[in-house]
């Protein structure tokens, strides 16, 4: 017999060389994970405050990226037609903070807290929806990178980018196990 296809000895190990007990380990992990997931994305939309003065809703939310529309809104502006340069500012960080916590590993922590932040303004979307999408680009254990892109819904019109530092450590209250 082959030395790569010879029946394990024992019995207690898998053939493949992973024990029964470390796939379940593993599909508990992934089961938590994905609750923990489940739970910030209905976090950052029903429970921030903010988020809900904002009617912010959240398209996508997984480890890939987050994407979010804020409703345009007269007591949002800052001159007529055009959102505050603060809440385009706050989407950014609200939506480039939850880009790096849909797909961190909670097993590192889940407090999140922006460090650095920088927001180009590139133009005004007048009376129209936004469009933020974000992702990480660089994930650490404590300190991870996201990139953020607002975009006017109703032209496409590229309206801010943000480039964020967050650090992610420590236990949020009140998340799942």
């Amino acid at each position: 017999m082959d030395p790569g296809t010879e029946a394990p000895q024992g019995g207690s190990a898998a053939v493949d060389g992973a024990s029964p007990r470390g796939k379940d380990e593993d599909r508990l992990r992934a089961e938590r994970t994905e609750r923990r997931r489940a739970w910030f994305r209905h976090h950052w939309q029903h429970e921030v405050a903010f988020n809900q003065l904002c009617g912010l809703r959240i398209i996508r939310w997984d480890p890939d990226g987050v994407e979010a529309v804020l409703p345009y809104a007269d007591r949002l502006t800052a001159h007529e037609g055009i959102l505050h340069g603060g809440v385009v500012a706050a989407l950014i960080d609200t939506i480039g903070t939850g880009a790096v916590i849909a797909g961190h590993d909670y097993d590192n922590g889940s407090r999140t807290m922006t460090v650095s932040m920088t927001v180009n303004y590139l133009s005004i979307a007048r009376r129209q929806d936004l469009i933020a999408v974000a992702r990480t680009t660089k994930r650490g254990r404590l300190v991870n990178f996201a990139e953020v892109e607002v975009r006017g819904a109703g032209t496409g019109k590229p309206v801010a980018h943000g480039v964020l530092t967050v650090v992610v450590h420590g236990e949020r209250p009140g998340m799942p196990d």
